[in-house]
């Protein structure tokens, strides 16, 4: 297939844009470039035949018009958005212009394109979303793909609005769609703003590890190279009109998978041991959903698809790759934000 990945020189994105060149596929990375993208992420692919990339962003419909007529993709994978919970409580209005109007106008370049290319069978705009719009679990309990939406932050409610746009578009339009909405990601690459890769970085510095009220929210944690294979899968193989949730099966507290990586640390760098002393219990952030897990029954039983790496293989993978990779991490620690506490507004 020739792909047009949106947000491809993301966290996420990226992953798909490697293994889909790995596949054998082309793809074409369109992405604005803003302050969680690196093209480092995609520099292993960037001389290759197959990889275009194009700088544009979704909200820009002359940009995208032109893109879809020049490139001529198969399918959209739609990736790019602001993604960081923190952020979205203390900045909401970009994740309102970029998840909700960027989608809309993706959504109308898109069909627009299709039209003209006379409504092929085989496109698929595939919309990649989360977790989060369905809010909170109890201590039991895991979300389906028909789960009551129930966003609690600026941000999951934005990729909440933009679920709705991409099921309107294919009901009222029959522009063929897929959704998918994952667990969290971890692994390489990982913009160091986000939880696992802030204890991996701080546990190396020797500084204080922060970890949210008490560590008791519960998360399913997805390696994303596992992720980029289930996306691939649900492109090519994924029914039009149908959501697939993808999950990790690696529901773990905040506070474990803290610990998890501190004895990582203990065994590979024991000169600081024990890197568990490092942990700081800091103020929770607002709406601070307490547990997130995903029944991915659909996905496994249409398409064949489960995670293949464990948290524990996962984790470990994950630091190695940060302690060999000083070269793309450290020049990210001067971007605006990283390293500051955000998100405490209420």
């Amino acid at each position: 297939m020739k792909l047009l990945v949106t947000g491809g020189a993301g966290f996420i994105g990226s992953a798909v844009v490697r293994r889909a060149i790995a596949d054998g596929h082309e793809v074409v990375n369109l992405d604005a470039l803003t302050y969680a993208a690196n093209l480092e992420n995609i520099s292993s692919v960037a001389g290759h035949p197959n990889y275009a990339f194009e700088k544009a962003d979704i909200r820009d419909r002359a940009a995208l018009d032109r893109i879809l007529k020049q490139q001529a993709p198969d399918t959209i994978m739609h990736l790019a958005a602001e993604s960081h919970v923190d952020r979205s409580i203390d900045g909401p209005a970009a994740f309102i212009e970029t998840n909700i109007s960027g989608t809309y106008c993706l959504l109308e370049a898109a069909r627009a394109y299709w039209g003209e290319a006379g409504r092929p069978d085989a496109f698929r705009f595939h919309h990649i979303s989360t977790d989060e719009v369905y809010g909170s679990l109890g201590p039991e309990g895991l979300f389906e793909e028909d789960t009551a939406y129930a966003p609690n932050s600026p941000y999951s409610a934005s990729k909440a609005a933009s679920d709705h746009l991409v099921r309107a578009w294919g009901e009222t339009y029959g522009l063929p769609v897929v959704t998918t909405n994952c667990s969290n990601n971890y692994g390489p690459f990982h913009f160091p703003e986000k939880l696992v890769p802030v204890v991996i970085l701080n546990a190396l510095a020797g500084k204080p590890i922060p970890v949210y009220g008490t560590g008791e929210n519960v998360r399913d944690w997805l390696f994303v190279e596992d992720h980029a294979d289930a996306l691939l899968k649900v492109v090519q193989r994924g029914t039009p009109g149908r959501v697939y949730n993808i999950g990790g099966e690696n529901e773990a507290r905040n506070i474990d998978l803290v610990r998890m990586i501190c004895a990582i640390f203990d065994r590979i760098r024991p000169e600081r041991m024990p890197h568990e002393d490092l942990i700081t219990f800091v103020k929770d952030r607002p709406g601070h959903d307490l547990r997130y897990a995903i029944d991915a029954t659909r996905i496994r039983e249409e398409l064949g698809w489960r995670p293949s790496v464990t948290l524990e293989e996962g984790l470990e993978r994950t630091v190695k790759w940060y302690l060999d990779n000083e070269h793309w991490w450290r020049p990210l620690l001067a971007r605006q934000g990283v390293g500051e506490r955000l998100g405490r507004a209420s």
